[in-house]
């Protein structure tokens, strides 16, 4: 049975406020605040089950990480690594991330992740890809001036379809890996998936690309 069915679920992450931000909308512009703390905030919009946003908070605890999942059985997995880590600098969030603007504020955001997102391959359902121009506005809407949106993912044709998605909403490409673990790239932390597809042989594809807003 999927977490998200399971009775007691919702019961079980409002027991956890101080992980599960249960009023984001009020936490607008005032994020420092809930953190306790004026470091710059990264957003992972779709955290799988929390690895890779977990071993970034503990690798950069300077920095305040924000794991944004729509999905309760997700969110379930990623408030367990939580909670046996217990990290200041993390916060996890159940909302849709087309809608950021609603709960946060212009210029508050300073990087965003997308790893290994759905690609929805079939063309009628371009509009859910996280790389669509909507999307792109959501994220833009937040992100400060120098703001960066990094993107891993071993479909090729969703990298393909982000590269154009990216340029056709004026980004601008700053680094392009066509082939991320057979690079000098350091300091990589795999996702879940990440490491059960590239064991499987698939090539990783990265880019991180600015809004230039």
């Amino acid at each position: 049975m999927r977490l998200r069915h399971k009775p007691g679920a919702k019961d079980f992450l409002e027991k956890h406020p101080e992980f599960v931000t249960l009023n984001p909308t009020d936490w607008k512009g005032k994020w420092g605040k809930r953190f306790g703390n004026t470091h710059p905030i990264h957003l992972e919009i779709g955290t799988g089950k929390g690895r890779f946003i977990v071993e970034m908070a503990k690798t950069y605890p300077e920095i305040n990480f924000i794991g944004i999942e729509l999905q309760t059985s997700v969110v379930i997995s990623v408030l367990e690594k939580q909670l046996e880590e217990k990290l200041p600098n993390l916060q996890i969030l159940q909302l849709d991330a087309a809608n950021l603007k609603e709960f946060f504020e212009v210029n508050e955001v300073a990087r965003i992740y997308l790893n290994f997102s759905d690609p929805w391959p079939k063309n009628r359902h371009e509009k859910r890809r996280l790389t669509y121009r909507t999307f792109l506005e959501s994220y833009s809407s937040v992100m400060d001036n120098s703001g960066e949106l990094i993107l891993k993912t071993d479909n090729q044709n969703l990298f393909e379809y982000s590269l154009v998605s990216f340029s056709e909403f004026g980004m601008t490409l700053k680094e392009v890996w066509l082939n991320l673990h057979e690079s000098s790239f350091e300091g990589n932390i795999m996702t879940e998936y990440e490491e059960k597809f590239s064991k499987k042989g698939n090539r990783i594809y990265r880019v991180i690309a600015t809004f230039n807003n």
